[in-house]
């Protein structure tokens, strides 16, 4: 059997008992995520470990990711003594610029991290306007 000693755990767990929320979803809490520029491409990554790719969701208008972590086993007979890690339904919503193209969103699911690479539209990306040089000098005049 796990042993650990948290007093704080501990209340939590008589809170949910006399309030009738210690069924056996307990509140799911915030999917981490990163965000970054990674040349013509933006990168989310979500922390869901434990969640199958089956599970998960997303909707590409404003980027809504869901994952779905449910118990390990519903057998009558098994009598959970620890139970740490959150199950339920997780969400997060992301809203997305004009400048990205999300018809071409690319999804990766490796060791509990779901990668998007969302492209950035040609129109979006910097160029560089070419300047060209006129021999001669012109008298401005005003």
């Amino acid at each position: 059997m796990l042993m650990r000693t948290d007093p704080f755990r501990e209340m939590d767990r008589i809170v949910q008992q006399l309030s009738g929320t210690s069924g056996t979803w307990s509140k799911p809490s915030v999917m981490p995520m990163d965000a970054y520029r990674e040349g013509d491409a933006y990168v989310v990554a979500f922390d869901i470990p434990g969640v199958s790719p089956e599970a998960i969701d997303i909707e590409r208008n404003m980027l809504t990711v869901k994952a779905e972590r449910r118990p390990a086993t519903k057998a009558d007979d098994v009598q959970m003594e620890l139970s740490e890690r959150p199950l339920g339904v997780f969400s997060r919503q992301i809203m997305l610029a004009d400048t990205l193209d999300t018809e071409n969103i690319e999804a990766g699911y490796d060791a509990g991290v779901l990668t998007l690479r969302i492209p950035i539209t040609e129109r979006a990306r910097p160029r560089k306007i070419r300047i060209t040089a006129t021999g001669g000098r012109k008298q401005i005049s005003g």
